[in-house]
């Protein structure tokens, strides 16, 4: 199974409870901080939701 690495680059500031508990599900706290996941249906939906605040890369 392919990994992505996901890194928070913009502040969680003036988003809905909904997303900053995407964010934490993802298990990013704070700006910069970058987390490495497999790549599921799952995870790949909640990027989609956060687009704007992530960048996402493979891991090879």
């Amino acid at each position: 199974m392919a990994k992505i690495r996901i890194t928070q680059v913009r502040s969680a500031i003036g988003t809905t409870k909904h997303q900053k508990a995407i964010l934490a599900s993802l298990g990013l706290r704070r700006r910069q901080q970058t987390v490495e996941h497999n790549d599921s249906p799952e995870i790949m939906g909640m990027v989609a939701k956060l687009r704007h605040l992530l960048t996402v890369e493979e891991v090879k």
